[in-house]
């Protein structure tokens, strides 16, 4: 039986979200086929094998607090002798930029999502961006500011986004996920804090046009032959879909599948589709993007991974293609292994 180890927790800011996914992972993998064995990474880097009793536990600080009594370390160079196969529930910074597929692949572990190359370009917005711009997909227009250039001179960065970008607009770090650091800036004398907050979670802040129009997700399944599954339309109380409204029930409406035509949802479909290929995805991942009043589609946020806790969009959208979770995650894992197998190089 392959042993899976489920790794979550992690360094980044969205670790709750990724205990709530790596939960869930474990929970539900097929016990017919794998032998889950649950890895949580705590926010130094470091492994540590939990029993059953810690991964039921509700935040990252009330596993941390009983690691060393109740856990044990794990190694690196370890983890090839204690799992065959790595299911990746981490998100965010060290878990969806490429650094623990790069790990993964210096031992020789296959894992769950993208390579080196399309995480890491894909937690860097900007990057991602011109990417998906320079191959005639249409991103939001936006500009990038370092912390730097805002120390130097405020007053003309202020003016410039002003200028370039305009009222209202949104003021992000360019390498986070969930929402963090994120704010929607209405008048001039806004930007400053705006910046100081995303420039809290890194050292450059990606400034976009403020979108208006249906808000979707699509995950998409495959390597070569790809399957799109039906796109969720989220609906917030809030100018933006905050930390809170993505993972707390009841704070924002996700409707499966999204309220357009058949025709509009295939629309979507082949946009994400292309964006996927682009972008270098393999097994499964999540795009996000604006379908505008004049009926044109903007891509906003590629993620090489999704959340996964039990309330997720994934899960909505895989039940309208008849896959409960169970299904989901086995699918999820031989698309993993075809596309390790397949591989020359790195993913």
């Amino acid at each position: 039986m392959m042993r899976v180890g489920v790794l979550f927790g992690g360094a980044s800011s969205e670790r709750e979200a990724s205990l709530a996914s790596g939960r869930q992972v474990y929970t539900h993998l097929n016990r017919q086929k794998y032998l889950p064995f649950p890895i949580f990474v705590d926010t130094e880097n470091r492994l540590w094998e939990l029993p059953k009793k810690l991964v039921v536990q509700n935040t990252t600080s009330d596993i941390i607090a009983r690691l060393e009594k109740e856990a044990k370390r794990i190694f690196y160079e370890e983890l090839k002798s204690l799992i065959d196969f790595a299911f990746i529930a981490l998100h965010g910074k060290y878990g969806d930029d490429g650094c623990i597929q790069g790990l993964l692949e210096l031992l020789g572990i296959p894992y769950t999502g993208s390579g080196v190359l399309a995480s890491a370009l894909c937690m860097d917005k900007p990057m991602a961006h011109r990417v998906l711009k320079a191959s005639q997909l249409e991103v939001a227009h936006e500009m990038v500011v370092q912390d730097t250039d805002w120390e130097r001179d405020p007053q003309r960065t202020q003016d410039e986004i002003v200028e370039k970008i305009g009222l209202s607009c949104v003021v992000k770090p360019s390498r986070e996920g969930s929402s963090i650091g994120v704010s929607v800036v209405q008048k001039e004398e806004d930007i400053g804090p705006a910046l100081e907050v995303a420039f809290e979670w890194d050292n450059s802040a990606l400034i976009e046009e403020k979108l208006h129009g249906l808000e979707f997700s699509c995950i998409v399944l495959g390597n070569e032959e790809l399957w799109p599954m039906p796109p969720t339309e989220t609906v917030a109380t809030h100018e933006y879909l905050t930390y809170d409204d993505k993972y707390m029930p009841g704070r924002s409406q996700k409707i499966t599948p999204a309220r357009v035509s058949e025709e509009t949802i295939k629309h979507i479909q082949e946009e994400v589709m292309k964006a996927y290929k682009v972008l270098g995805f393999k097994n499964y991942g999540r795009l996000d993007g604006f379908l505008l009043e004049d009926g044109r589609i903007l891509l906003t946020d590629p993620n090489t991974s999704s959340g996964m806790a039990p309330s997720s969009f994934m899960f909505h959208q895989a039940a309208e293609i008849g896959l409960n979770a169970t299904m989901l995650f086995d699918r999820i894992i031989e698309l993993a292994l075809e596309a390790h197998e397949n591989k020359r190089g790195p993913l």
